[in-house]
């Protein structure tokens, strides 16, 4: 069985309850838990919260809260990794027969459906493969980037690349910040790096692409969000 996993901790500092507020008509998470569900390739949809509020409302759009996530995978330190592996191994404890795992952000409202189901199928062409994940290119050249002194000049962070044209640098990528799909066995495993070399990369348009940890971030989502449904 394919499933989602959503992490949703009710702890946001710069946007207050952030997985909850109201986007676009609903709160925030269940886009994600919309998304999820409508994917071909996912039978079920969890998420990980340590929130009654989140739990209620993510049960209220369809997924399954079996657990409760524990204060200690709850705070502001613990990383995506750690909420996954804890998720699975209580629904494996709980007898559940898992596959392929898509931990999916509460705070991605452009994703869809059909990104989900081409991460995952990407993944299972693959033996070798052990994640794939959404990524987008960046603007400007890194290799260009500048720093500043504590005395207030500026140095450049590469001193040969700054000499160079933009079109002579390698092209880079960061993460979307969206989705991870990887088999639940790897997901287990500490060892693998979701950023490795056994990984691959679904590149996403600009448009697709929007933090979300500002008032002026949610504004852009909303808008990008309104103009991908007309």
């Amino acid at each position: 069985m394919n499933i989602a996993i959503i992490p949703a901790r009710g702890g946001s500092k710069r946007i207050p309850r952030k997985n909850i507020k109201p986007f676009c008509g609903k709160p925030m998470i269940a886009h994600a838990i919309d998304n999820a569900l409508r994917s071909e390739h996912i039978q079920r949809v969890v998420v990980s919260t340590d929130d009654e509020e989140i739990a209620n409302i993510a049960i209220e759009y369809g997924a399954d809260v079996p657990f409760m996530r524990p204060a200690a995978l709850a705070d502001d330190y613990t990383g995506t990794a750690p909420v996954v592996r804890h998720a699975i191994s209580m629904l494996l404890e709980d007898g559940w027969t898992l596959d392929n795992c898509a931990c999916i952000y509460a705070t991605s409202p452009l994703l869809s459906s059909q990104l989900i189901d081409t991460c995952i199928e990407k993944l299972k062409k693959s033996d070798d493969l052990e994640y794939v994940f959404t990524a987008a290119r960046f603007s400007f050249p890194i290799q260009r980037a500048l720093l500043q002194m504590p005395d207030g000049g500026v140095t450049a962070f590469d001193k040969i690349a700054i000499t160079k044209r933009s079109q002579d640098l390698e092209t880079t990528y960061h993460d979307a910040g969206q989705l991870y799909c990887g088999h639940y066995s790897r997901w287990l495993d500490e060892k693998s790096q979701v950023f490795g070399l056994q990984s691959r990369m679904v590149v996403l348009p600009d448009h697709l692409v929007q933090d979300i940890d500002t008032e002026a971030d949610w504004k852009r989502a909303e808008l990008l969000y309104k103009l991908l449904q007309t």
